[in-house]
């Protein structure tokens, strides 16, 4: 007969097979438990006596099994704390071969992260807990694909407060981060060609050609995207506020051909503002929506302010997208949790998230500073006006990378970001000073000091 017991909370299904004997049937199963992983290691077993009284037989009996368990090495009896599954040789798997069993940079200054050791755990908490005592009943159940009704609402401030962004609620659609809202967009254009930064992100060129669409570089110089090469593509994506990798702020001449290029053929601007709170040495730069609502698709993320586990995310959209968006959205997750989002729209409402991104711009900008005094002087230095990173132009990508490599520091290249490899393209190191935790970024910093000037004393004495 087939039973459930529980005990210290767990509930696990056993199978004691009864023709074999009680104690034998019991041992069987906890064997067979133990064997296929369904008892993990650390499990802690119910007490013999309630063990016993559930499966319907003497104490003494489900005693016996345990010992017996214990001495063939599947269960360990501690003194004071009861039974508990035992760790065998069997269950140590070596770790995996390849990349993803690669061990971690002991220093790490590659783009994409903020530094998530200054996640503000105190104030999320102090939301998530306000966000919990007042939420409704219905905030448990499953919810409309646009998001919580809170959240969007407080967006919508502060997107116009702090971006410049048009944004009804009614307009806001809640993501699980950029990259859902990249994808879901590119469905409801049923593919489409997409032109693309060059150089950009790779990992986002992938997203939009796995979501069914055609890809075309779009030429980047010193004042942003080349808009006036623009064709008769279906949408554009752009970072104008920090231009990812080179750090570009795109220039107003630019800003005001790609807006013109939408209108006039009714095409679809995507606004990617990765990190646009973050400015140092210039007065902010509005969101590039403000100026055309009606085309531009603004993308925004909690991952940069506050951390990417949270998988937070929005889009605000022209009004003839939203419905579009909200039922792939449905169909793609259905909803993205909800709960994070209330604790998110009061950490917005209650002026807390305003004090964490100045806080953080404050940091920023000290690493910032800090980089630019290590190598301003003497290595040429883009994009340091914003942002998490910077570029530093050098002579030899790989080279630099070696050696960076032998002293345990991984620094991100400008090489990977463009479309296609070709000789004669620029060369440089995209830094994150972001990305470091707080304690280790100086050492970081000391050790790509050294490896540059490494790298220029061995070319001048070949030189």
């Amino acid at each position: 007969m087939e039973d459930f017991w529980s005990g210290v909370g767990v509930d696990l299904h056993l199978d004691p097979d009864s023709a074999r004997g009680r104690r034998a049937g019991l041992e069987r199963a906890l064997r067979d438990a133990v064997r296929d992983g369904r008892l993990v290691p650390g499990t802690r077993l119910p007490a013999t006596r309630r063990l016993a009284a559930e499966l319907g037989m003497s104490r003494g009996t489900a005693k016996a099994a345990y010992d017996q368990l214990v001495a063939e090495g599947y269960l360990r009896a501690r003194q004071g704390s009861g039974t508990e599954v035992a760790a065998r040789p069997a269950d140590r798997v070596p770790a995996a071969s390849g990349t993803a069993g690669a061990p971690a940079p002991r220093l790490d200054l590659r783009p994409g992260s903020p530094d998530v050791g200054a996640f503000p755990a105190a104030a999320w908490l102090r939301a998530l807990r306000r966000a919990i005592a007042t939420a409704p009943s219905m905030a448990y159940d499953y919810g409309d694909p646009r998001g919580r009704a809170e959240l969007r609402t407080a967006l919508s401030e502060y997107l116009g407060r702090a971006r410049g962004v048009i944004a009804p609620p009614e307009r806001i659609v809640i993501t699980s981060g950029y990259v859902q809202g990249l994808a879901l967009l590119t469905r409801v254009l049923d593919g489409g060609v997409v032109a693309m930064e060059d150089p950009g992100l790779p990992f986002h060129r992938d997203v939009v050609r796995r979501a069914g669409g055609r890809v075309v570089p779009l030429a980047v110089d010193e004042l942003g995207v080349r808009a006036t090469e623009l064709g008769d593509e279906d949408a554009v994506v752009v970072t104008p506020a920090h231009q990812y990798p080179t750090g570009v702020t795109l220039h107003p001449e630019r800003r005001r051909a790609l807006v013109d290029w939408a209108r006039a053929r009714g095409r679809l601007i995507v606004e990617d503002d990765y990190d646009g709170e973050f400015r140092y040495d210039r007065q902010p730069v509005g969101a590039l929506q403000g100026m055309a609502p009606g085309h531009v698709v603004y993308l925004g993320t909690a991952s940069k302010t506050l951390g990417p586990a949270l998988r937070l995310g929005w889009m605000v959209l022209p009004p003839n997208l939203v419905d579009a968006v909200a039922d792939v959205k449905l169909h793609s997750d259905h909803h993205t949790e909800s709960i994070g989002q209330l604790a998110l729209a009061e950490l917005v409402t209650s002026h807390a998230y305003d004090r964490h991104v100045r806080a953080c711009r404050l940091r920023y900008r000290r690493r910032r500073d800090r980089l630019v005094s290590l190598l301003g002087a003497r290595w040429g230095l883009r994009g340091i006006a914003a942002g998490l990173h910077a570029l530093v132009e050098v002579p030899d990508e790989a080279e630099v990378l070696e050696r960076a490599a032998r002293e345990g520091l991984a620094v991100g290249r400008l090489g990977d970001h463009w479309h296609t490899a070709a000789d004669g393209r620029p060369q440089g190191l995209v830094v994150g000073y972001g990305t470091p935790r707080e304690r280790v970024y100086p050492e970081a910093l000391e050790v790509l000091g050294r490896v540059l000037g490494e790298v220029r004393r061995g070319r001048a004495s070949t030189g």
